[in-house]
């Protein structure tokens, strides 16, 4: 019976393959086999073997010793690691890829100055190297030499709006380039049918890079309910490491109602492989009773863009256990301060200040909204615009409008 094509084309196929890996005879042959034992099977070990004796073969292929180096670091042997990697500099001083593997190696060990020579010394030879750069800036940051490391970012965006990690990278660090900041804001909050006069809520705030990150002081004002209120509140951003930072926040206002009496917030961050982000953490408002709010949060930047999901949930032992569902887009047309947003949901969060208030509503609120940002960066200034449609069943089958306008200014210097 004669075999048919495509049998014959799956035999052939798995004859060259099984040749391919059997040839370890050649530098090549042997080189290919490490990355395969390496990257398919994780097998570190076998491809450490078969890439030392591709060496014995050709001891200058400087792509293989820095495959091996970059082998003894994943394999936490940094003495090894660096060894390959001095090797192949001392004979090429410019080989880029040695560079950033040395980088690599003394960044994941904690050894930020060794990590910054190391690069600066790459970029000596390739000062326009993306990844060179982008290592720069990350370990600047990690030595907390933000506006460096702000500057690193700014030069890879401009010349590549598109590179995710110098995006991401520059969201994380953007608060804390500048030493001092100020901010001011304003929104207006009309309604169609639940209220007869708008709520206005100002703010004015300051902040300022502390050795433990930044930490920002506030002063809300608003009328609502026709009452006047006024709330003290701080924010703060520990860093705990290279990949998770802290969000705590304390506020408080003896005009109840217009604002809860206190207002507390923690959230843990972590920034993640592959230019992913998340948060985990807790809202809690005491008006005359306490409110406890839950709320988790995954995002991922794509080239100019970011998206997330956000939930808030909120447990009651009397009521309905509500939540609130978010997703969010953002084009960024610049550096991580320019961009435009569009976030959709339903519910209301306690990160909407303008609409605090009605968590407090003893009716479960049923609630619709779709929200427009914008923010551009003018040098060290910095200008937002917001404005959100809000549909909303503020009492049993009655539905009412409410529409928010915003606008902010903040400084840096």
């Amino acid at each position: 019976m004669p075999v048919k094509p495509c049998l014959l084309w799956i035999l052939l196929l798995s004859s060259v393959r099984l040749f391919a890996q059997a040839d370890t005879t050649t530098s090549d042959g042997l080189f290919q086999a490490a990355r395969h034992a390496a990257f398919e099977n994780k097998d570190y070990a076998l491809a450490k073997r078969y890439a030392i004796k591709a060496l014995a073969l050709s001891p200058k292929y400087a792509d293989i010793r820095v495959f091996l180096g970059r082998l003894y670091t994943w394999d936490k042997q940094p003495d090894s690691a660096r060894a390959c990697f001095d090797y192949v500099l001392n004979e090429q001083p410019d080989y880029e890829d040695a560079a950033i593997a040395y980088a690599d190696l003394e960044f994941w060990s904690d050894r930020n100055e060794a990590a910054l020579e190391k690069v600066t010394a790459g970029l000596r030879y390739h000062p326009a190297s993306a990844d060179l750069l982008l290592r720069k800036a990350r370990i600047l940051a990690a030595l907390r030499r933000y506006e460096e490391a702000g500057n690193v970012v700014d030069t890879l965006l401009k010349r590549n709006q598109k590179n995710t990690e110098a995006l991401a990278l520059g969201n994380r660090i953007k608060d804390e380039r500048s030493q001092n900041r100020i901010g001011i804001s304003y929104d207006y909050v009309y309604f169609d049918k639940q209220f007869e006069d708008a709520w206005h809520l100002a703010s004015i705030d300051y902040g300022r890079r502390t050795g433990i990150g930044t930490v920002i002081g506030r002063v809300n004002y608003a009328n609502r309910f026709r009452e006047n209120g006024v709330q003290f509140e701080v924010d703060a951003y520990p860093r705990i490491s290279n990949t998770f930072y802290l969000y705590v926040n304390a506020g408080y206002s003896n005009n109840v109602g217009v604002f809860p009496r206190w207002r507390m917030g923690l959230s843990v961050y972590a920034n993640l492989p592959k230019s992913f982000e998340a948060e985990l953490g807790i809202r809690h408002l005491y008006f005359t009773t306490t409110t406890n709010i839950y709320t988790a949060y995954i995002g991922k930047y794509y080239s100019s863009f970011l998206f997330g999901a956000r939930a808030y949930f909120v447990p009651s032992k009397t009521t309905k256990n509500s939540a609130s569902y978010n997703l969010l887009g953002r084009y960024y047309f610049g550096g991580a301060d320019d961009y435009i947003g569009l976030n959709i949901g339903t519910g209301i969060s306690p990160d909407e200040r303008y609409l605090t208030p009605q968590l407090n509503a003893a009716y479960s609120l049923k609630t619709y909204k779709v929200n427009v940002d914008f923010r551009h960066a003018f040098k060290l200034n910095i200008v937002t615009l917001g404005g959100s449609l809000i549909n909303q069943e503020y009492m049993p089958d009655t539905r009412g409008n409410q529409i928010q306008a915003g606008i902010g200014y903040i400084r840096r210097f």
